[in-house]
């Protein structure tokens, strides 16, 4: 019976959590004898240290976006030619990270953050660490903290991941271009009607990942009462912007709070046109597997700020324009929904994407 261990960092929701759990979920669907743990590895060396951390960097991100995003650029994503080292890292949580290998004898280790990818390849560079490791990268770009070289399988998104990983000596036969993993149940296609009658209401996703963040309060205020876009606005946990829009009771603004139904949140996918949203990479694998316009109206600092430059560079998402009017907006929305180069860009970006889910790669590792 195969063991597997899935290592996030902290608690709070985010798609290195999503991930590990649909790659967790796909696992127990295809055989039930595999067991799959999930253990973050700062709760587990400092259990009462996570939550203040977890809230800190919350609220770091919120007051000073700028100073979090210079200092990210700074410690890991400058010079990525070089080869780092996190010393501080490994002296706080290496001891623990061995007594949890030790502990959890897996057979395999499922990387979905750069911390622990970084620790268990130091482990495993100096013979501690015997098992498989994979990477699955959450962002689209990669940055000096993850570990490479001891890792067996590399599932990336795009093309200018798989260059900086052969840059960095990895065989062409270990990278995988999957895109993020996402739920089994996301997986299927409804093809998008373009041609509607122009009478029509189209309707439009507003998401602010599963905390709700985002001015979207603001983004919809001047939305009309005859609009022809409907916008169904998930609110996540934010109860407080699910209770503004509810008190509205705008004919065309529906407000949904925290969504934990996978079939629900399907259905709405598979029923709108288009996607306004933040650049969080598990919400935009989603809307590229589903070919959903996307159009993202803020970042935060930091990882979203580089996923937006490299999606954009690859013509898979439209920065929003500041819309001063209704008007602005739904132009916006509507030259996305018939845009050709972006059914071009999702063509291609689709085509370059393997058949080899990372489920497919553990199963057949476990033989």
């Amino acid at each position: 019976m195969a063991k597997i261990l899935f290592l996030p960092l902290l608690q709070i929701s985010s798609g290195h959590h999503q991930v590990a759990h649909s790659i967790m979920d796909e696992l127990k669907m295809r055989d039930k004898q595999t067991t799959c743990e999930k253990v973050d590895i700062l709760s587990y060396s400092y259990k009462f240290i996570e939550p203040i951390v977890s809230a800190l960097y919350l609220k770091w991100i919120h007051y000073f976006p700028s100073v979090y995003h210079w200092i990210y650029q700074k410690s890991v994503y400058t010079k990525l030619d070089l080869v780092k080292t996190f010393r501080t890292y490994e002296v706080l949580f290496i001891p623990y990270m061995k007594r949890l290998l030790e502990e959890k004898q897996p057979d395999i280790i499922v990387c979905s953050h750069a911390l622990p990818s970084y620790l268990v390849c130091k482990l495993k560079e100096e013979g501690y660490c015997t098992c498989k490791i994979v990477n699955i990268y959450t962002d689209y770009f990669i940055h000096h903290l993850w570990g490479i070289q001891e890792v067996d399988a590399h599932f990336i998104s795009l093309n200018s991941m798989r260059y900086f990983l052969q840059k960095k000596g990895v065989n062409e036969t270990k990278i995988y271009q999957t895109g993020i993993p996402i739920h089994p149940i996301y997986k299927e296609y409804v093809k998008r009607e373009t041609d509607v009658p122009s009478n029509s209401i189209t309707s439009v996703l507003v998401s602010g990942g599963s905390l709700g963040v985002g001015n979207i309060h603001k983004l919809l205020s001047n939305v009309p009462y005859d609009a022809d876009i409907h916008f169904h606005v998930l609110c996540g946990k934010n109860t407080g912007l699910h209770d503004q829009l509810k008190k509205r009771s705008h004919p065309r603004i529906t407000p949904y709070s925290y969504i934990s139904s996978k079939e629900s949140l399907n259905r709405l996918y598979n029923q709108v046109q288009a996607v306004l949203t933040k650049p969080g990479g598990v919400t935009l694998s989603e809307c590229l597997h589903k070919r959903l316009p996307i159009l993202v109206y803020g970042h935060l600092p930091g990882q979203e700020k580089i996923n937006v430059d490299a999606l954009v560079q690859e013509k898979l998402i439209t920065l929003m324009n500041e819309a001063d009017s209704y008007t602005q907006l739904e132009q916006q929305i509507k030259q996305i929904i018939h845009s050709t180069t972006l059914n071009t860009s999702y063509e291609n970006y689709h085509n370059s994407l393997c058949s080899t889910s990372p489920a497919d790669y553990i199963l057949k590792s476990c033989m």
